[in-house]
């Protein structure tokens, strides 16, 4: 995908959370989320910071505040973020759809994966079918599979050939896990998912594996 394929993915998932959102009842605002340890509320406010990265006057204060932990600093200002109220944040969301401001540390090859999976993290503890882009979620798996912090996916899962099922991606060498590429983007992630749909190929389909989760996670 190039740059400007990127940024569209990004503003369509962005808008696509924020209809989401707009049909939430109070307490399903407070569900725990695929993310470990955060609510809906919590990666609905982080995904709307995204756009709005902090000023670098800011960012110093903030990192010493956090330790120099970029995971505690994350941590820290989505959680104060949504103490905001859901249509302050879903109003955030829309406002900031198009917004192409990158964290420092960031590019829009990780917002691309961020926006993708945060949406799964609150679209499937919810119950609720929001089909993940198939090309985008190719280019997410990649640039994840490409990289070391923070999810150590080639560490995490030495030893298994990673297939897509709807799409022409692969990666590592092993014994073969397949599925679609949006559940295999969730799967480098360390999200939770359901094991049906992931499977070795030489099994049949109601005898899939239940050892193919990690025990990992990470926001």
């Amino acid at each position: 995908m190039d740059r400007e394929e990127t940024w569209r993915v990004i503003t369509e998932q962005r808008l696509g959370l924020a209809r989401l959102l707009e049909g939430l009842s109070d307490d399903k605002w407070e569900q725990p989320s695929l993310c470990a340890g955060w609510r809906v509320r919590d990666v609905a406010a982080h995904v709307s910071l995204v756009g709005l990265p902090p000023s670098p006057g800011t960012l110093p204060v903030d990192l010493i505040r956090a330790r120099g932990s970029l995971h505690q600093l994350n941590t820290m200002a989505s959680l104060r973020r949504a103490e905001r109220a859901p249509e302050q944040l879903i109003a955030d969301l829309r406002q900031h759809a198009g917004s192409r401001k990158v964290p420092i540390v960031s590019n829009q090859r990780n917002i691309l994966f961020d926006v993708l999976v945060h949406v799964q993290d609150i679209a499937m503890p919810l119950g609720i079918d929001l089909p993940m882009p198939v090309a985008a979620a190719a280019a997410g798996a990649a640039r994840v599979w490409s990289m070391g912090w923070p999810f150590w996916a080639r560490r995490q899962l030495r030893g298994l050939l990673l297939r897509a099922t709807d799409t022409d991606w692969s990666a590592s060498a092993g014994a073969e896990l397949r599925g679609p590429i949006a559940m295999l983007l969730l799967l480098l992630t360390g999200r939770t998912l359901k094991c049906t749909e992931l499977s070795p190929p030489s099994q049949h389909p109601s005898r899939r594996t239940t050892q193919c989760m990690p025990r990992w996670s990470s926001g």
